[in-house]
């Protein structure tokens, strides 16, 4: 009788002491609340709790990776796109997260739709095809900014996908192609606009050199004769000038 006078009392001082008994891991934290009120953020390692009196809420220090739905988008230029994103955060202060918002992550992750709908609906279709890091950057900085109150920290945000519809794709398409052939045009007349400026060059450069010229009548003649049977048998420019007739200033 009374070994089980002792046993009582034993036992409910060990169930009282294993209640109160709390373990965090390296990354995780423990907000103290005394009888209601904020008393402390724990861990980690043992953490020692009276219960009834004092409750602990556990927070994770992790960083959480958080797939944002695909939100529909209308771009400064009236097209209809659907995008979605990739949100990196983690807990930098679990007194903030616990005490000022009800549930982080659900704050967090409707925080980031609708700031995901209003950042991107004021760019341009191209814009937000060509300068996604910069945009990026635009989604972490407002994030960051909004859920500091809250104790979170957004580390990164990540356009995933771009979607289209089938008519815009056609006419971006089409568009690329028109830039592509413009873009040849030039390249052909820039090209012809240089040769003909080096024809003029060495045309003033024969005409100031005759024996230029008579070289260049000599190499035509010697890649006339290979693609040719015919021979041809070179007529010196001095020859013809004998027969030409003389100038009236020339007689007198």
């Amino acid at each position: 009788m009374m070994l089980w006078t002792y046993a009582v009392p034993v036992g409910l001082v060990l169930a009282l002491l294993l209640a109160s008994i709390r373990i965090l891991r390296e990354y995780e934290r423990g907000v103290v609340f005394f009888l209601g009120r904020f008393q402390a953020v724990k861990g980690p390692g043992l953490i020692i709790i009276v219960p009834g009196i004092q409750q602990m809420v556990r927070v994770d220090l992790r960083v959480i990776t958080m797939d944002v739905p695909e939100q529909d988008v209308i771009t400064r230029d009236n097209v209809t796109v659907r995008v979605n994103a990739v949100l990196y955060f983690r807990v930098v202060e679990a007194e903030k997260a616990v005490i000022q918002v009800e549930n982080y992550y659900l704050a967090t992750s409707q925080l980031a739709q609708t700031t995901l709908r209003s950042v991107l609906g004021q760019h341009e279709l191209d814009e937000l095809l060509a300068e996604r890091d910069k945009l990026n950057s635009d989604l972490q900085d407002i994030l960051d900014t909004q859920t500091d109150a809250w104790g979170i920290k957004v580390t990164n945000v990540e356009i995933k996908h771009v979607d289209l519809d089938e008519s815009m794709i056609r006419a971006i398409a089409r568009q690329a192609e028109a830039e592509r052939e413009r873009r040849a045009k030039v390249i052909h007349a820039d090209g012809e606009y240089q040769a003909a400026e080096k024809l003029v060059q060495a045309a003033e450069r024969i005409s100031t050199q005759p024996s230029a010229l008579q070289l260049r009548y000599l190499q035509t003649l010697a890649d006339m004769g290979q693609k040719s049977s015919t021979v041809v048998f070179p007529l010196p420019i001095e020859l013809l000038k004998a027969f030409s007739t003389p100038k009236p200033e020339d007689k007198t």
